[in-house]
């Protein structure tokens, strides 16, 4: 189990996730204003194993066409899929998350944000 609360750093603000939410496959993890949250998971199937952490935001914006508040997000996660049989160790898939982890420079994540693939 994760510790109860998370903490992450948003635009250098750290944020206090207490765990708000446990099922028998995921829990969720939410700020005390609400307005962030992050959710762990896992789908465990015959042949694959696959968990995810979601990091997302919510705020009240006035929509342009009708100047109506309403509420919006965005959610930034991170998934691994692996053979539920271990032909990966866990040490192998530390080296791909660190990997990506070192792509994601700032140069490169302008790009992903401008719509490059």
């Amino acid at each position: 189990m994760l510790a109860d609360p998370q903490s992450v750093t948003i635009n250098a603000v750290a944020t206090s996730l207490p765990k708000t939410q446990v099922g028998p496959t995921s829990s969720v993890f939410t700020a005390s204003d609400g307005v962030t949250k992050m959710v762990t998971k896992q789908n465990m199937t015959a042949l694959r194993a696959r968990r995810e952490v979601r990091l997302s935001q919510e705020k009240t914006t006035s929509d342009p066409v009708s100047s109506v508040n309403k509420i919006v997000g965005a959610s930034v996660y991170l998934v691994i899929d692996e053979p539920r049989v271990g032909f990966f160790s866990d040490a192998e898939i530390k080296y791909l998350i660190e990997a990506l982890k070192g792509w994601l420079t700032s140069a490169n994540q302008d790009k992903i944000l401008g719509g490059e693939f």
